[in-house]
């Protein structure tokens, strides 16, 4: 036994971008991508994908080059997720949202040698540019027909590129399943952006584990909601790939688009964040479409709350709780469902829908422990501790940021994650909150996560957001932030605090609530707590309201 080496045979590295090679083979002649009225099939867009790794290459990209998109979710960018790779090169997506200066900070920080920006997109990236003191990297256009927008002079265009690519290019496989394949910056919620770098291992344990454990069948409908800017849309742009689905392309969230792509595409599969199931749950009568078939959901990126879930359950939509982070490279805790939970009432599905539930098979293991000692928690659903990760689809470490790294990555063999949670008898792991949003009251540990839960089920509240709030008696003390449903008319501080009197602990009821049109949010749906934590701390005229 002990004589028996790998050989070349059975040690070629591991990567995904074998899937779509495979698609073109089996899936050939099946619709890939669909974007308004342009579709292509997976021989087509094999093809495209090749021919544009080759221009990048004829341009001077180079294995370990970062390549950068500034785009939303287009066939381009779909595409560039194979053809960046493909080249050698290392794919870097831009959030659309940023301000040019925090673009300029990136693609100076990851050292982009080329850029592929959407028309629309164009503007930010422009002032980005003036805002760099390096070399600035090439630019390339994504032009779009449905798009009523000038075109600027630029390098090169997208479609040009793909023109002069040659369709029997032999892409630059990685010389070992380590090497880089992403780079990934977090979002910056709750401190700068970290630049989060995958490797083309890690990446094809999670495309295909999230696959099977989502149970995504073969050919499926996906429609992109979910930017895939963010995580590499939890890396479903390679997956779709492997299951030879076809990718239904929208630019922005829109709730009356969504409706209309599920009826007309007859999609079956979505990744949303819970900000879009309570979008989709709450849509205006004219915006809204019955669903005629059922539509599976995985959604993640912060705790759903329960009555979310009850509602767009009865509305047709078969929803499945994940966690993951850019650190992950997608989902790594499923809410595994088991059948005896069936026959429970629709409000304890819904309870139990909200944990994120226990490891992927791709983990080999996740904990809830005290970060100090590394000890695991009591397993009793109350005890809070910070939820710790180990598995092969963890990142290789942050970009030129080694202190960062040692800091999550070096402590007792772990990935230490920010997250506060606790494990339940069961085994399932069930998020509180990140570590920096837990409000430490008068010595009482309240979890933002519970509070906003109860908010969530009072029938008046569109959106609602926690934070802590100095107090000079209690330390800190839970400040709400409240959006309300169109039609709720005038509601009061007052009686809000008063509805959660009567659900929780007094020591977590909110003793401030601020009513707003609309929370501020990323583009991936996270609400910006860190925004809301100044504006708590500036409220210098903010009353405490009595409720005694």
């Amino acid at each position: 036994m002990d004589q028996l080496k790998p050989s070349p045979a059975n040690s070629s590295p591991l990567t995904p971008l074998g899937f779509l090679d495979r698609a073109a083979t089996v899936y050939g002649d099946s619709t890939s991508v669909v974007y308004n009225a342009t579709s292509y099939t997976w021989t087509q867009t094999h093809r495209r994908c090749l021919q544009l790794a080759s221009s990048l290459v004829s341009l001077g990209i180079r294995p370990g080059h970062v390549v950068s998109v500034l785009a939303p979710n287009v066939p381009a960018v779909y595409e560039l997720h194979f053809a960046v790779p493909m080249s050698g090169a290392v794919l870097h997506t831009i959030n659309t949202h940023l301000d040019a200066h925090t673009v300029s900070v990136l693609l100076r920080h990851s050292e982009s040698k080329l850029i592929f920006v959407d028309i629309l997109s164009y503007p930010v990236l422009q002032d980005a540019m003036k805002d760099t003191t390096v070399d600035p990297p090439i630019v390339v256009l994504i032009t779009d027909v449905y798009v009523d927008a000038p075109s600027p002079a630029v390098d090169h265009t997208y479609e040009r590129l793909v023109e002069m690519g040659n369709h029997d290019f032999k892409w630059v496989r990685p010389k070992s399943e380590w090497d880089p394949i992403v780079l990934n910056y977090t979002s910056g919620t709750t401190s700068a952006p970290k630049g989060v770098v995958h490797c083309h291992r890690g990446l094809f344990i999670v495309c295909t584990v999230v696959l099977m454990e989502w149970s995504v069948p073969k050919q499926p409908v996906y429609l992109w909601t979910l930017p895939m800017f963010h995580g590499n849309g939890w890396s479903f742009t390679w997956g779709m790939a492997a299951v030879g689905g076809t990718n239904i392309c929208i630019r922005k969230v829109d709730v009356a688009v969504i409706y209309r792509s599920i009826r007309t595409h007859r999609v079956t599969h979505m990744c949303c964040a819970p900000v879009v199931l309570n979008m989709l749950a709450n849509a205006p009568s004219d915006r809204f479409q019955p669903l005629t078939h059922s539509v599976h959901v995985l959604t993640g990126g912060s705790a759903p709350p329960a009555p979310v879930l009850e509602r767009v359950e009865t509305m047709g939509f078969i929803v499945t709780h994940a966690y993951g982070l850019t650190e992950t490279g997608g989902t790594v805790v499923l809410c595994a469902w088991k059948r005896e939970w069936d026959g429970l009432p629709l409000s304890e599905r819904a309870k139990l829908k909200a944990r994120q539930g226990v490891r992927t098979v791709s983990m080999e293991d996740v904990d809830v422990v005290d970060p100090g000692s590394g000890r695991s928690v009591k397993r009793n659903g109350s005890t809070l501790g910070e939820i710790a990760l180990r598995g092969g689809c963890l990142m290789l470490g942050y970009l030129k940021d080694p202190v960062s790294t040692s800091e999550c990555m070096g402590r007792h063999g772990w990935f230490y994650t920010g997250d506060v949670g606790v494990m339940h008898p069961d085994g399932y792991l069930e998020i509180k909150d990140r570590s920096k949003d837990v409000i430490n009251s008068g010595g009482e540990k309240v979890s933002c996560v519970e509070v906003e839960s109860v908010l969530y089920s009072n029938p008046l509240v569109y959106e609602a957001a926690v934070v802590a709030r100095p107090d000079g008696f209690w330390g800190e003390t839970p400040c709400a932030f409240v959006s309300l449903k169109a039609g709720s008319g005038r509601v009061t501080e007052k009686e809000i605090i008063e509805y959660c009197r009567e659900r929780m602990p007094r020591y977590m009821v909110p003793k401030y609530v601020v009513f707003k049109d609309e929370l501020p949010k990323t583009s991936t749906g996270k609400i910006k707590k860190f925004v809301l934590r100044d504006m708590a701390k500036s409220f210098s005229a903010l009353k405490k309201v009595d409720c005694s």
